[in-house]
Parts: C-alpha cells; sequence; structure tokens
C-alpha cells in the first residue's frame, strides 16, 4: 500500500502532503511533522513509523509539509502559521471521510502543532480519538494553545532526549490536570535512533482499542 501525493489548499497556498486511503477503515490519523527550521518534514523517519504503525492499524493516514516545507507555499511561522496548515490538512481528511474519526500525532514540534489543532478541532465539535504526543515541545505550549480535553492523550518521551529537556516534558505533565498517560522511552534519544521498533510497539495497541 502506497502513499498518493495529494495537494492541499492551505492558509497561504498549497501544502504538499501524502494520502493514503484504506478500504473499511476505521478512522483516520493526521501526522504533523517536527521542526522544518532544523530539517524537519513530513519523510522524517519517526513520521513515517507512526505513519506505518497508523496504517497496520486500519487507519486512513495523512502527512503533510507545513508552509515553506518541500513543494507547500509560503514561508515558515513557526508558530499559529503551522498550526493552521495542519487544521487545513484535518479539513481535507474531514471532507474525504466525514464518518471516521480522527487521531492526531504529532512529533517534536509536531507535538506543539497536534495539541494546539486538537484543542481547534474539539471547540469545533469534533471528537477526536486520541492525541499521541512523541518527544513533544511542550515549551511552546503556552495559555493561548488549548489541548483537546475529551480524547486520550499519550505523551510518549526519550529519557536520553537531546533536543527536547526530558525533565521539562515530566514537570509538563505532572501540572497537567486532564487524564493522559506518560511513557518513557529508555537509552532513547529524540530521533528515536535504533528505538522505531520500540515506539511502534508501544502506539499500536493503543489504536488499536
Amino acid at each position: 500500500m502506497r502513499e498518493t501525493p495529494v495537494l492541499i489548499d492551505g492558509p497561504v497556498g498549497q501544502l504538499e502532503a501524502l494520502y493514503l486511503d484504506l478500504e473499511d477503515a476505521r478512522g483516520m490519523a493526521l501526522i504533523c511533522h517536527p521542526n522544518p527550521v532544523q530539517g524537519g518534514t513530513m519523510l522524517n523517519k519517526v513520521v513515517s513509523t507512526l505513519q506505518r504503525t497508523a496504517r497496520d492499524s486500519g487507519l486512513i493516514t495523512l502527512r503533510f509539509n507545513y508552509r515553506g516545507v518541500g513543494a507547500s507555499a509560503g514561508a515558515h511561522d513557526m508558530g499559529s502559521g503551522e498550526i493552521d496548515d495542519a487544521e487545513a490538512a484535518a479539513q481535507w481528511l474531514r471532507e474525504q471521510h466525514p464518518e471516521l474519526p480522527i487521531t492526531l500525532f504529532g512529533f517534536s514540534f509536531g507535538g506543539f502543532v497536534a495539541a494546539s489543532l486538537g484543542g481547534r478541532l474539539e471547540a469545533k465539535g469534533e471528537q477526536l480519538s486520541h492525541l499521541f504526543m512523541v518527544a513533544a515541545a511542550v515549551a511552546r505550549l503556552g495559555n493561548e494553545h488549548v489541548l483537546p480535553q475529551n480524547c486520550p492523550l499519550t505523551l510518549i518521551q526519550p529519557e536520553a532526549d537531546e533536543v527536547v529537556d526530558p525533565q521539562a516534558v515530566y514537570a509538563w505533565s505532572d501540572a497537567l490536570e486532564r487524564p493522559h498517560e506518560l511513557l518513557k522511552v529508555a537509552e532513547c534519544g529524540h530521533f528515536f535512533h535504533g528505538k522505531l521498533t520500540e515506539l511502534k510497539e508501544l502506539v499500536l495497541p493503543r489504536l488499536s482499542n
């Protein structure tokens, strides 16, 4: 099963994306990639692993490049612009399959994007299936960014993360008042070198329930 390249109308022009449709899918997954300033794209290997995991769980998948990345129009905003892009991608998915629930994934900077998007979608009446924040840039989540409250939330944090401070994520988790789970991955750096199988094994059972 190969993903199909698609172009999505974004807020500042077209967004480059990869879409995988499945027959008899039980849901959809939108995957948000890491920081474009540090080379993050939708082809990042953690994003690719999350896409395959969602696919193997029977979910239609969409990953996309933010503005200014790859063939996506515009320039980096490093904030609300990328959330706007993710919202356009979610809207596109919703139009393809009005009846299916959406699961959100975000890696690194994409964790900030996915969390913020989740709050926006929920405010519009969307019932999300799950939010996964992987090595998420939680320091970017200010008071203006509202997390979704009504879906399961899973935080996956490498214990030897050299990009996102693990202690900051643990402290953020401790202060988070809504129910969630925090999964720590031992002897693992930010990009899950040698640990991608472990990442898949953490995510897969949480998608199948």
